[in-house]
């Protein structure tokens, strides 16, 4: 017998709480996080048909909420890129987002990680700018014909080493 739409939202609200949570982790911010959340749940809703009775529905919902939230990020940076090139006045947004932004300090930055990732041994960096870029963990080992348990290994060693080298960048 399969899962009714009714069964199924039921199982929604029961993960909003968690939702909600998770949400604040990528938008720092309780109205944003809230949109996220309402957003995911409508997601689900209209696609719940999609969803397998059986497997993890957390994980699934969480997987929507990344996409949405990812789709919604680069959005808003092509937006504020075409209001940059399309207006003669500047914004006090745009003001904000620049007084917020050193880009001669990101330069800076930017040297530092790939400083940091050149330090690495060609065995971590390769697996680590891989994940990076946004490959799975199956992705790269297949690719690196290697187990996934290495993989994974060596992503989290380059992670701990990157986070050695980039200790200075560490908030106080």
């Amino acid at each position: 017998m399969s899962m009714t739409k009714y069964d199924f939202n039921t199982l929604l609200v029961q993960h909003q709480d968690s939702l909600r949570q998770h949400a604040l982790l990528f938008t720092k911010n309780l109205e944003d996080a809230n949109d996220l959340v309402q957003e995911t749940l409508l997601k689900a809703i209209l696609y719940y048909r999609r969803f397998r009775e059986g497997t993890n529905l957390k994980g699934w919902l969480y997987t929507i909420m990344k996409n949405i939230f990812i789709n919604q990020y680069r959005r808003t940076r092509k937006s504020r890129v075409f209001m940059m090139q399309g207006e003669d006045t500047i914004s006090c947004r745009q003001l904000v987002f620049s007084a917020c932004r050193n880009e001669g300090e990101n330069l800076f930055i930017k040297d530092d990680i790939s400083e940091a990732l050149s330090g690495l041994s060609c065995d971590y960096r390769k697996p680590f700018n891989m994940y990076y870029k946004g490959f799975k963990y199956h992705e790269i080992a297949d690719s690196l014909q290697i187990p996934i348990g290495t993989v994974k290994t060596r992503i989290h060693l380059a992670r701990k080493q990157m986070k050695g080298t980039l200790s200075v960048y560490k908030p106080e």
